[in-house]
């Protein structure tokens, strides 16, 4: 990784931390489940994966839960650990879409930048969405009837009837999250004349 993503990477993982609702309160509980908090940390996260790369995207996500855990586990104190996992599986649809705008538009042959492009940020949020609400419900029906720390403990019928509340909390908060975050790249790039997502390497 050069110094230039680098420095970005430390950035974002920055302005990620700074968003944590310990510190800024910028949260809300979902109204049908306290336990689960609309938040925007998440947003310099994707920022990261869009402008620089996975790589960044993740290490972003890693540094952000190390923080949460010490500062705001939730109701439980693997929380963290949870909200990593949906962010990770989210961006494996978003960087899905990234990599799919860049095979047909180098089989066009046109040089334009993706992240302006309407219909690949509507494919990149619908496979964002896709691949976390997917993956966290696979995890939540498994890990939730484990004891604390893993889970709660509860029955596999309060587990069955979680789940689709979960998945409604996972696809509202990919639905603001995605856009914002891509809106922001996009003018981020603008501002730092970068074309990082269309010439990208993986270092």
């Amino acid at each position: 990784m050069n110094t230039k993503k680098l420095t970005l990477t430390i950035v974002f993982a920055a302005i990620a931390i700074t968003l944590n609702p310990a510190i800024t309160h910028l949260y809300f509980p979902a109204p049908f489940d306290p336990g689960l908090f609309y938040q925007i940390w998440e947003i310099p996260i994707v920022i990261a994966l869009l402008i620089i790369n996975p790589i960044s995207g993740i290490a972003v996500c890693l540094l952000n839960t190390s923080v949460l855990l010490v500062l705001f586990p939730g109701a439980l104190p693997t929380g963290p650990l949870y909200n990593m996992l949906a962010c990770i599986s989210m961006q494996v649809g978003i960087y899905t879409a990234i990599t799919l705008g860049k095979k047909v538009r180098a089989h066009k042959k046109t040089q334009t930048n993706i992240l302006t492009s309407i219909k690949w940020l509507t494919i990149a949020t619908s496979l964002g969405i896709l691949t976390r609400t997917t993956f966290m419900t696979v995890i939540h029906y498994f890990a939730l009837p484990q004891p604390p720390p893993i889970g709660f403990g509860l029955n596999q019928a309060i587990t069955s009837a979680f789940l689709p509340l979960s998945a409604i909390f996972n696809t509202t908060l990919a639905l603001y999250t995605i856009p914002i975050g891509w809106l922001i790249a996009q003018q981020v790039q603008k501002v730092l004349q970068l074309n990082i997502p269309k010439n990208s390497k993986h270092n």
